[in-house]
């Protein structure tokens, strides 16, 4: 799911005084840290530096270095047992990355018979604190809020499932971040002009998600369009005939045409290392750059269900919200608001431009369009319902104060749609179509949106947590 390696920092943290106190408290702390890294390491695709156990303000030292040095995207703090705050803090101050303290328990209560039966009172008190995690919690918290360090708490115990999804959710959020700051976003043509919403400032793209941003030429594309051999048509006819349910009403020429721009847009994408693309171009009648924006949509929506997700006129913005959406295993497809059903109380959602095939109820239909409205020419386009399921849709936007994420979460619905030559589906919102209509508006995103399968709004606020967003969750 992810292309590249997070690494993930942990360590744990307890008291050095209490080693000598309390036989076999240090050894069982660190068999309950050994749980943890298993499981953050079970997500795959991480690198794990463990700083081992951090009990003195020398170890806090030690274990800064050594987070620091590994290029940490994220710090798991496992409170082990009660700690002091000053061993806490010169890690966080020193790494400077997203710190989540792990409030985590070896169970979900104390044995207090068992604790009771024992008699010695100090080894009773070596038993209480294996599940004193919760008494360094506040003290942590109270000291990184006067510091203005960014983290996050998770609560739970290591028996409770709950619990290792919070931390699963955490670590695929890291990963999310990693992906955008080691992406490379292609950008091809203009502006759809006149569509204010989509433009947007580039540099703040960047220096929002990490992503780098390559502004390509139509001259490259179609260079490369020109080397491709009637052999690499040929198979790329055959791929759109497994990938989609080809229309007996797509003509050979139009499947050809369609064909030799998709190996020259993938041949674009593997140059340039792209993860995303955003594009739109008009050109004059008849000419080469008419002849293959007009024939994008087949090979930009095999790019999108690879994980190379495009988005059409030029929406950088939704770009991002697609490839995000890709990178949790939600999907990720390039939408808008296409009008209200009140009998049913829905909402139809869809595009005429590339779509996350993977994520239809059916196989996607290859048709022909006789014209692509409200844009020059004609040529093949993708036609899907997204399959029933929960949904969430994602909008990266652009208001006054900076970018911040926009999302909700809803459910799709069967039901009548358009038969167009377009991505069109029915959601359902909780609240009613009336609703929800208003509050999304009104929260300023553009008129596009990514829609991903499944409810993922909580991993969601982690990646903008993680990023020092604002997130606003419908």
């Amino acid at each position: 799911m992810f292309s590249k390696q997070v690494t993930i920092g942990f360590f744990s943290a307890g008291l050095g005084t209490y080693w000598d106190q309390f036989e076999g408290l240090l050894d069982h702390l660190q068999g309950y840290a050994g749980t943890i890294t298993g499981h953050i390491r079970s997500r795959g695709d991480v690198n794990v530096v463990d700083a081992g156990m951090v009990d003195s303000p020398e170890r806090a030292r030690e274990a800064a270095r050594t987070l620091k040095e590994a290029g940490a995207d994220m710090v798991f703090a496992y409170i082990a047992t009660y700690c002091l705050s000053s061993t806490i803090l010169p890690i966080a101050s020193e790494v400077a990355c997203p710190f989540i303290l792990l409030n985590v328990q070896p169970g979900p209560a104390i044995d207090y018979a068992k604790v009771n039966s024992v008699g010695d009172r100090g080894k009773m008190t070596g038993m209480w604190l294996e599940n004193c995690q919760a008494c360094s919690i506040p003290e942590i918290a109270g000291v990184f809020n006067r510091s203005g360090l960014k983290y996050d708490i998770v609560t739970g115990h290591l028996q409770d499932e709950g619990t290792w999804a919070e931390i699963a959710a955490w670590v695929d959020a890291a990963k999310v971040c990693r992906a955008l700051r080691d992406s490379r976003m292609g950008l091809l043509g203009h502006y759809y002009c006149g569509m204010l919403d989509v433009y947007t400032d580039l540099q703040r793209i960047s220096s929002t998600f990490g992503t780098h941003v390559e502004l390509l030429e139509m001259d490259e594309l179609a260079a490369l369009r020109r080397g491709v051999s009637e052999e690499d048509v040929e198979a790329k006819v055959g791929e759109f005939r497994q990938s989609f349910s080809v229309s007996d009403k797509c003509s050979e020429y139009e499947l050809k045409r369609a064909a030799r721009t998709s190996v020259a847009l993938d041949r674009l994408v593997f140059r340039h290392d792209l993860g995303l693309m955003a594009y739109y171009y008009e050109g004059q009648d008849g000419n080469e750059h008419e002849d293959i924006v007009t024939s994008m949509i087949a090979g930009n929506t095999l790019l999108t269900g690879k994980g190379v997700p495009v988005a059409g006129e030029y929406e950088v913005k939704n770009a991002v919200a697609m490839k995000i959406m890709s990178l949790l295993g939600a999907g990720g497809s390039f939408s808008e608001f296409y009008a209200m059903d009140f009998n049913d109380d829905v909402i139809l959602l869809g595009h005429d431009g590339p779509a996350h095939y993977l994520m239809s109820e059916d196989k996607v239909e290859l048709v022909p369009l006789p014209l692509y409205h409200g844009k020059p020419g004609k040529g093949l386009s993708i036609q899907m319902t997204v399959r029933t399921s929960d949904v969430t849709l994602l909008s990266v936007c652009e208001g006054k104060d900076g970018v911040f994420l926009l999302a909700a979460e809803g459910k799709t619905v069967p039901g009548d749609v358009l038969q167009i030559g377009n991505t069109n589906s029915r959601y359902s919102f909780p609240g009613g179509i009336r609703e929800f209509f208003d509050k999304w508006s009104k929260a300023g995103p553009s008129h596009h949106c990514a829609v991903g399968i499944g409810h993922v709004a909580d991993r969601l606020a982690k990646v903008a947590a993680l990023m020092g967003l604002e997130i606003k969750v419908l």
